[in-house]
């Protein structure tokens, strides 16, 4: 499972660098409130997720925060931020580029000239990659997790999660539930941003330039004034 405490901390660290007077921040796809958890010192923070199973965990550990049961490349609040950030390989889950340029148009109607739109994605290699090999298994809070990936279809490659519990009779219970994942060459991320938002920083999780080999990216840009 991905740790939220590099993302977190690569988020502040952005904020610091380039927005440090930031006081307002939106989450696309919060999810059960990892991220937000960890941010209360920007200000008043939002979160929008689809899922409110999530949304009810994201209660618990952010009270705070405001939470909203939403489409990301749909929402619409009327308001502005000063940060908005999709992490998680969040935007991989939106599975066609329409929906991807959707965001981004959503992302920038939300966001205040000057203000930080931060987001990493997976990249097609790492997709790619993982297709290629079997699945691989991980011990979760007393369950099983199998995870496997097949090979992208059209770019969209489906991630497969098997939950895998004992129950109280010593047999096993398993659910799976798949996951499509969408692949976008860098480039064409990078043109369908740049009229709107100004690059700040692009790396990958090393924190070198991203290359072909690159399995995940993480961006910063800012929204233009002008734009």
């Amino acid at each position: 499972m991905d740790d939220p405490e590099p993302k977190r901390a690569r988020v502040l660290a952005l904020v610091q660098r380039y927005h440090p007077g930031a006081s307002s921040l939106l989450e696309l796809g919060c999810g059960t409130g990892t991220m937000l958890e960890g941010l209360g010192g920007i200000g008043p923070l939002t979160g929008i997720d689809r899922s409110p199973e999530m949304l009810a965990i994201a209660r618990s550990k952010v009270p705070a925060a405001r939470l909203i049961e939403d489409d990301i490349t749909t929402f619409e609040l009327g308001e502005h931020f000063d940060v908005v950030i999709c992490v998680f390989d969040t935007l991989n889950h939106v599975t066609s580029f329409n929906g991807w340029k959707s965001l981004f148009e959503r992302a920038h109607g939300h966001l205040a000239p000057g203000g930080l739109f931060i987001f990493d994605v997976n990249t097609p290699g790492k997709l790619r990659g993982l297709g290629a090999y079997g699945p691989w298994f991980e011990e979760v809070a007393g369950v099983t997790v199998v995870q496997s990936v097949d090979p992208p279809v059209n770019g969209v490659s489906r991630w497969n999660v098997w939950i895998v519990e004992p129950t109280a009779n010593g047999e096993h219970l398993g659910v799976h539930e798949p996951i499509g994942e969408l692949a976008v060459e860098l480039e064409q991320i990078e043109a369908s941003l740049a009229t709107a938002f100004e690059l700040l920083e692009a790396h990958d999780e090393s924190g070198a330039a991203p290359s072909p080999d690159s399995e995940r990216v993480h961006y910063a840009w800012r929204r233009r004034s002008d734009g």
